[in-house]
């Protein structure tokens, strides 16, 4: 499930969907999201809590140990940060195993 986005003072939009209940962060979902977050020119993050990393680093969307269920913050900013905030929320709604 997506929440509406919205602009902040430093020119990022957001917007924030939850993890599937049966479905963690680690590989091969990670992958799929970081694919989708590579093919746009905006600057995306993904964040959980109080942390925040790069959303086209493997590495770094591996280490933020998302949990199924888990509120995730997706932010970009550039040319085309309100179509990677649609794509990357829907993509986050629709991961599995």
């Amino acid at each position: 499930m997506a929440q509406a986005s919205s602009e902040h003072a430093s020119g990022r939009a957001n917007v924030t969907a939850t993890l599937p209940p049966d479905v963690d962060l680690h590989a091969r979902p990670a992958a799929n999201f970081v694919r989708a977050a590579m093919r746009f020119a905006a600057d995306v993050r993904v964040g959980t809590g109080d942390r925040e990393v790069d959303a086209k680093s493997l590495l770094s969307v591996l280490a933020l140990g998302a949990r199924g269920g888990t509120e995730l913050r997706v932010s970009a900013s550039g040319p085309d940060a309100g179509a990677a905030l649609e794509e990357l929320s829907a993509c986050i709604a629709t991961l599995s195993d």
